[in-house]
């Protein structure tokens, strides 16, 4: 299969194609903040790198040189801007939606793969040789795997250093350098200052003083964030146990708390909606996380970042959808809506396959009753959390009869766990989208639907719709338009490459008198299950 090939079969624009260095001075001469994390401005008159929104006074066009990564910018000798951390800029979108080679690569980078596997386990991973991985993401980002993982382990330093009262040699080890000469060299080439001097930089006052590896720092995000939609849904879907959302801190904020399974232990993760009074283009959600070894850091702020949807471009999603006769609408009411993913592919697709057929809330209690069987406990708990989700390994080898459903839906389960748990399936950032989904088609009472829905949460793929989702037929008919698949199927090549926000944007359309917005959701599929078990269709849609 083609590198080139995007998930959907027709390639979405880059944006080094329709952007050259006269647009990139134009957006750092105008601090466009929607630029940053997609290229870095180095200034060689300063010899600093900053982000496109820096505050700073704008530098002469003949002192700036563009970089695609900050990785780059660092291997030619720069050093980060003070001013506008451009190591804490929101990702480049590109890596959302890219099913190429560098696409998938910057995603198992950012899950940390190099850092465990190192470039040799990246490579393998995704089916190529160490040299032609280094060849393409040098050519097209100015730096190879090395460089940009080292990139990454700089900026977990600086938050730990600045963040919290850890001592420096614990904080070397566990932003995951192997050394601490190679820690305190990072330091002084990235940021120009001893680790010490980088964190004599914040105030012992402004540092967390949260318990037991816990910590708190701001996620990132660019335009406008509906956060209400976002925790809307994930509080609908909510496991017992594994996940909650609870009043916030401050009057009127919601918080999504839940238990996230790491390489090297457990955590747990608190986000913070916005408030009622706090702008949508704010910039940051604010994120507490407490972790049983904090190596896993920016591993758990990079999987929350993929469940908030927080590195994608909303302004380039509302301009087309908003462009829509039939959307236009809803993208005006709602600026800024997200489509989630997922902390954990392999727990979506076992959510994915005990919905089918059911409702949201039974498929909610049926999740809840695994994790309370199968799921491994906390230490202690914390709140309404006391579980980690159970494995696909652990339920492959479940008791069929604790699957209180239908005995072609437990074949469908108990099957799907195995093949995740032996690697037949991958669901991992780094997977072909189309190779995965070929291969869940091949398992028993795997449909288009539950394939469709996985590709949209739990690999991320902004261009995925789902003709004959009971939500989709519902939205459209809220709007007046017919809902039947192949009426809801043709509207939708207007939506590409963004297909996904349009089935949120459906999904969270007002609903009428009789509520379908709550019944009709992610959790339903009676294509799937009907193909597996033409006798069960349709006879489970009451609570479990």
């Amino acid at each position: 299969m083609s590198d080139n090939r995007q998930s959907t079969g027709r390639r979405c624009r880059r944006l080094d194609s329709v952007i050259d260095d006269d647009i990139r001075y134009r957006a750092v001469d105008s601090r466009d903040a929607r630029f940053d994390g997609v290229f870095f401005t180095a200034v060689t008159s300063t010899g600093i790198y900053c982000r496109p929104s820096c505050p700073a006074v704008t530098p002469k066009r003949a002192n700036c040189t563009f970089y695609p990564s900050a990785a780059a910018a660092q291997g030619a000798g720069f050093r980060a801007c003070r001013r506008c951390r451009p190591d804490s800029v929101p990702g480049s979108p590109e890596w959302n939606h890219r099913a190429d080679l560098v696409g998938r690569a910057m995603r198992l980078i950012g899950d940390g793969v190099v850092d465990r596997e190192g470039v040799a386990g990246l490579a393998q991973r995704l089916g190529y040789s160490s040299r032609q991985l280094q060849r393409q993401l040098t050519a097209e980002l100015g730096a190879g795997p090395i460089a940009l993982a080292r990139a990454r382990r700089a900026q977990t330093a600086r938050l730990l250093l600045q963040t919290t009262e850890l001592p420096v040699t614990e904080i070397a080890f566990a932003a995951g350098f192997a050394s601490v000469r190679q820690f305190n060299d990072t330091v002084r080439e990235v940021y120009d200052r001893t680790p010490s001097g980088l964190r004599a930089e914040v105030t012992a006052g402004r540092r967390t003083a949260t318990p037991a590896g816990g910590l708190t720092l701001r996620l990132a995000y660019r335009g406008a964030f509906d956060s209400d939609h976002l925790i809307d849904f994930l509080a609908l879907r909510a496991v017992p146990g594994v996940e909650e959302v609870v009043p916030g801190a401050r009057p009127g904020v919601r918080t999504y708390r839940r238990t996230l399974g790491l390489p090297y232990g457990h955590g747990i993760a608190e986000v913070d909606g916005l408030a009622p009074e706090d702008p949508r283009t704010r910039g940051w959600l604010d994120c507490r996380l407490y972790l049983a070894d904090l190596r896993d850091l920016p591993t758990a702020v990079q999987r929350l970042r993929i469940l908030f949807d927080l590195d994608a471009d909303p302004d380039a999603v509302d301009e087309q959808l908003g462009a829509d006769p039939l959307l236009g609408a809803l993208v005006r009411a709602r600026p800024g809506l997200r489509s989630p993913g997922h902390v954990d592919p392999q727990e979506l697709a076992v959510r994915a396959v005990l919905g089918q057929q059911v409702t949201v809330g039974a498929a909610r209690t049926l999740a809840g009753r695994l994790a309370a069987k199968y799921g491994a406990a906390l230490p202690e708990p914390s709140g309404g959390l006391r579980l980690l989700f159970p494995s696909a390994a652990a339920l492959a080898v479940a008791d069929p009869e604790d699957f209180a459903m239908p005995a072609a839906r437990r074949r469908a389960l108990t099957g799907l766990c195995a093949a995740l748990a032996e690697g037949i399936v991958r669901l991992d950032g780094g997977v072909d989208r189309e190779e995965a989904a070929a291969r869940l088609l091949a398992l028993p009472g795997i449909g288009p639907w539950t394939v469709g829905y996985l590709r949209m949460r739990a690999l991320a793929d902004p261009d995925v719709f789902l003709p004959s989702d009971v939500g989709i037929r519902h939205g459209l008919t809220r709007l007046g338009a017919p809902g039947d698949p192949k009426s809801a199927a043709r509207a939708a090549e207007a939506w590409a490459p963004w297909r996904s926000y349009a089935v949120h944007r459906l999904w969270a359309a007002p609903a009428n008198d009789q509520g379908g917005a709550d019944q009709s959701s992610a959790e339903q599929d009676s294509a799937d299950q009907s193909s597996a078990d033409q006798s069960n269709t349709g006879t489970e849609k009451q609570d479990a």
